[in-house]
């Protein structure tokens, strides 16, 4: 089950899971200057006004001269935009390489494969099975379902015919027991909030039942299929949707073939803004378990309802924001969690949730080494998935906790899957590495056998590739874990382009995994690295604390120490390297770049978080202040404007060639921060490097991006960095055999 914390910063959702316009009058654009697209030398950015907003925090004064950028409505700052996207296109477009580029990715993602990021495996009740899949450019993948592995696919939903270019995407869904009913959730152009309705498996229509103004949720049926739990907000003020804080998020229950103001309030808290809630219901159908969040902190409390007692209280189980506690199964009243508690990288507990008090408690896991990410009960055991070393590994045990075995993976990869009911014999898992594409297996769970349920052709010669796992040491002495993939014989002498990817933050472990994008950059001679980085969730709680709040810097230390260690060991050079990273990644790049502007030959830091004083005052940006910390705090204000990104642009400075990358209707990350640090960026560089923003539309912050959009922005990053790292491609891009985009037998 996806954490609460994954669900708000990356996108996942559901209990299966693992997530400008710029209609311009062109007269507006002269205001900003005319756009000269030759050599960078006579590059010539919009300009960008500033005005003379002060704002004080603990009694410093700092400017905020783009403030006026906050506006995304403003005609103003669409004409920015407007003028901002003619530079970069224009830029990008004088690129040789770059159709080249487009062509080769287009040919390798079109390849037929199953599961999508938080759906990663098939999905089983009542004897039907439901599983995604993508012929291979569909710009969403199909959902499908069958009765048996066996038989041909039927079609339950495919977005793609929702939305010409493919902007409607699936976010959440949940079937009944019987296999009868589906609820799921959908979103537009790449927002958070979401649609949810209900349909029909067998016939493949909706129902009349519609919810609106869910984010941040997934849904959850009652055993009888009557209806299902779900949390919302209420509904923002107009033109607030994309920019408005979020608080006071409730759970509701949706009865079938209700209207949703019938919906019954199942629980809110009016004495706590921050607090979000997810209910989901016991396997067994007796309990409608309830965890609350307050932000992305990990620690949770946990509150249950009798739902085989119509008058029954919310019980608080778990009062304390003390630890993290997952919900894993229930044998009657004996409750299983998998937590923190006394244990940094995991441990399994059970108790009688009527003789609930401490002394009473059972470990039935103890803690490892290895971190314990996550636990699930199938065919009558338990099943442990662990990382050793930010790699995967899995263990099964019996109910009580013996050891039973390990699964055999095929290599250094990343597991996920294995969801069900305690009673099923059979489950599903999905493993891939940096170059192999995920395939999923089918595990018996009695004979512990496992065997390929679905492996993709890719057109990417693997075996050509290898993953090297180094350790170097940070800034402090602390031992970090870095993956180097690139081609085989590898000559270090320092000339190879190279990619470095990092995260570092809100307990999420950046693992192996497959990507298209990335395997275009190693065929053109790129080496992709990913340093493990303190912040993430590689190494459990303490690893997390270690780069969180006041310790943030550990972050950008183990970030910038793994670039050293690059061009140390002669994998590259500065003029050669590229740092990375999406989100919490691009307040990283952000914070390395400012900090280190003279170790980097290029840096694309994506929707990220590069104004640390306010981050807080959009959408569900306050509830990273478990993370962050806030300015609103004297210690943690001096700790976030010694690192913020925008706040740490110095006038004359040479930096290295950026591409900012955000999205018009990203409401994760409000797109003012991009659009602040751009212009502070461009307005201090001194060299001749470029400064570019690159601003999609009907985006949002990654969740459910169209194939299409995916392919046109891995096109202009690698171009970018071609030109920029001075590479020589063209002979590793000639473009595979297209395959046919036509759907199948099954889809017709």
């Amino acid at each position: 089950m996806v954490s609460k914390i994954e669900s708000l910063e990356r996108g996942g959702f559901g209990r299966f899971g693992w997530v400008m316009r710029l209609a311009v009058l062109g007269a507006a654009l002269v205001a900003f200057g005319r756009v000269a697209i030759a050599a960078e030398p006579t590059l010539k950015y919009p300009t960008t006004k500033k005005v003379d907003q002060v704002d004080e925090y603990q009694g410093v004064k700092v400017a905020d001269p783009y403030r006026w950028l906050e506006e995304e409505n403003s005609d103003e700052t669409k004409a920015w935009v407007e003028a901002e996207n003619k530079v970069t296109f224009g830029y990008l477009g004088t690129i040789p390489e770059r159709e080249q580029i487009k062509n080769r990715l287009t040919a390798l993602w079109n390849f037929e494969r199953y599961g999508t990021p938080s759906y990663p495996v098939p999905i089983k009740r009542g004897g039907r099975y439901f599983y995604f899949k993508n012929n291979g450019l569909q710009n969403q993948s199909v959902l499908y379902w069958v009765s048996s592995l066996r038989d041909e696919p039927k079609v339950l939903l495919d977005t793609n015919m929702l939305s010409a270019d493919g902007t409607i995407a699936v976010k959440g869904l949940d079937v009944t027991e019987d296999g009868k009913l589906m609820a799921y959730g959908m979103s537009a152009s790449g927002s958070d909030w979401e649609e949810w309705r209900v349909r029909d498996v067998e016939t493949g229509k909706d129902l009349p039942d519609l919810i609106k103004w869910v984010k941040f949720s997934g849904a959850s049926w009652t055993r009888d299929g009557k209806g299902f739990f779900y949390g919302r907000y209420d509904e923002p003020k107009e033109k607030e949707e994309l920019k408005g804080l979020n608080y006071f998020h409730k759970l509701y229950f949706h009865k079938l073939g209700a209207t949703q103001s019938e919906d019954q309030l199942v629980y809110e808290r009016k004495d706590e803004k921050e607090w979000e809630f997810s209910g989901q219901v016991s396997d067994d159908g007796r309990f409608l378990i309830i965890s609350v969040h307050k932000g992305t902190e990990p620690k949770n409390l946990v509150f249950y309802k009798d739902l085989q007692k119509p008058d029954a209280q919310i019980v608080e189980l778990l009062r304390e924001f003390e630890a993290e506690y997952d919900f894993i199964d229930n044998e009657g009243t004996t409750f299983y969690f998998r937590t923190d508690l006394n244990a940094p990288r995991g441990r399994v507990v059970a108790f009688d949730i009527e003789n609930a008090g401490r002394v009473n408690w059972k470990e039935i896991i103890p803690e490892v080494t290895s971190t314990l990410r996550q636990v699930s009960t199938v065919g009558g055991k338990l099943i442990g998935l662990y990382l050793k070393d930010a790699y995967s590994t899995v263990a099964t045990f019996e109910m009580g906790g013996k050891l039973i075995d390990t699964i055999k993976l095929p290599g250094l990869g990343t597991v996920g899957g294995f969801s069900g009911r305690r009673s099923d014999p059979e489950t599903f898992y999905v493993y891939g590495s940096f170059t192999e594409p995920s395939t999923i297996f089918r595990y018996d769970a009695s004979g512990g056998a496992s065997t390929v349920f679905k492996k993709p052709k890719v057109d990417f010669t693997g075996d050509k590739y290898e993953t090297k796992q180094v350790f170097y040491k940070s800034k402090d002495g602390t031992k970090i874990p870095m993956f180097i993939t690139s081609k085989k014989g590898l000559v270090l002498n320092g000339q190879n382009p190279t990619y470095l990817y990092g995260y570092g933050g809100f307990d999420i472990p950046i693992t192996p995994s497959f990507s298209v994008a990335n395997a275009v950059w190693m065929e053109m001679g790129g080496v992709f690295a990913v340093a493990n980085i303190r912040g993430g969730g590689e190494y459990g709680k303490e690893w997390h604390d270690a780069g969180r709040k006041l310790k943030k810097q550990n972050v950008f230390d183990d970030f910038i120490a793994a670039a050293e260690y690059l061009i140390e060991n002669k994998y590259t050079s500065t003029p050669k390297l590229a740092i990375g990273g999406g989100s919490n990644g691009g307040l990283l790049v952000g914070a390395c770049l400012t900090q280190r502007p003279d170790l980097y030959g290029a840096a694309l830091p994506a929707v990220g978080v590069l104004d640390m004083l306010r981050f807080h005052k959009f959408t569900i940006g306050w509830a990273w202040a478990s993370d962050y910390g806030s300015a609103d705090n004297p210690e943690e204000f001096k700790a976030l404007y010694a690192y913020s990104p925008l706040h740490n642009v110095k006038a004359e400075k040479s930096y290295p060639a950026t591409l900012i990358t955000t999205a018009d209707h990203d409401d994760r990350v409000y797109p003012a921060h991009s659009f602040k640090f751009a212009a502070a960026l461009q307005a201090a560089q001194s060299g001749q490097n470029p400064v570019l923003i690159r601003i999609e539309t009907k985006a949002g912050h990654g969740a459910g991006k169209p194939t299409s959009k995916q392919i046109e922005e891995a096109a202009d990053r690698w171009a970018f960095l071609v030109k920029n790292l001075h590479m020589s491609v063209e002979s590793s891009l000639k473009p595979a055999p297209a395959q046919s985009t036509q759907p199948d037998s099954s889809e017709r």
